[in-house]
C-alpha cells in the first residue's frame, strides 16, 4: 500500500506572493477605506443637513401656523365688534357708514396680513434652505 501525499502537508513548497502584487493590493485596500471614511462622512453630514432642515421646516411651519391663529382671531374679534357696533346704529346713512368704514379697515388689515404672512413664508423657506446651502458649500467649491 503505498499513501499518497497530503497536500496540506508541510512539505509543499510555500507559495509566496510577488513583492508588487502585496504592495499593489495593499495600496488598493487603503484606498478603500480612505474612500469608505470619506463616503461615511459624507453620509454623516447629510443625515445632519437633512435633520437640520426638518427642524427648521417644522419650526417655520409652527410660526406660519401660530400666526394664522392670530389673525384669525383679530379678524373674528373685528368682525364681532363690527356686528356688535351694527345693532347700535339709528339711521341706515349710519349703516352704511360704519360699514363702509369697517370694510376700509378690514381691506387694510387683510392687505396687512398678506404682506406678513409672505415675509415670514419668505424667511421660512429661507432658513430652511440655509442647512443645504452650508452643507453643499463644503462639498462643492466653485472652481475658479
Amino acid at each position: 500500500m503505498t499513501s499518497t501525499p497530503d497536500p496540506f502537508s508541510a512539505s509543499i513548497i510555500p507559495f509566496e506572493i510577488p513583492e508588487q502584487m502585496r504592495s499593489l493590493a495593499e495600496k488598493g485596500v487603503s484606498q478603500a477605506r480612505d474612500s469608505y471614511a470619506k463616503f461615511k462622512d459624507a453620509a454623516e453630514a447629510h443625515n445632519g443637513t437633512m435633520e437640520a432642515v426638518f427642524t427648521t421646516a417644522n419650526k417655520g411651519a409652527s410660526a406660519y401656523s401660530a400666526k394664522l391663529v392670530e389673525f384669525m382671531k383679530a379678524n373674528t374679534t373685528a368682525s364681532l365688534d363690527f356686528a356688535q357696533e351694527l345693532f347700535g346704529v339709528k339711521t341706515p346713512a349710519e349703516a352704511l357708514e360704519l360699514w363702509t368704514s369697517h370694510s376700509r379697515k378690514q381691506f387694510e388689515t387683510l392687505t396687512a396680513q398678506a404682506k406678513e404672512l409672505a415675509e415670514l413664508s419668505q424667511k421660512v423657506a429661507a432658513d430652511t434652505v440655509e442647512p443645504i446651502k452650508t452643507t453643499a458649500s463644503k462639498y462643492y467649491k466653485p472652481a475658479a
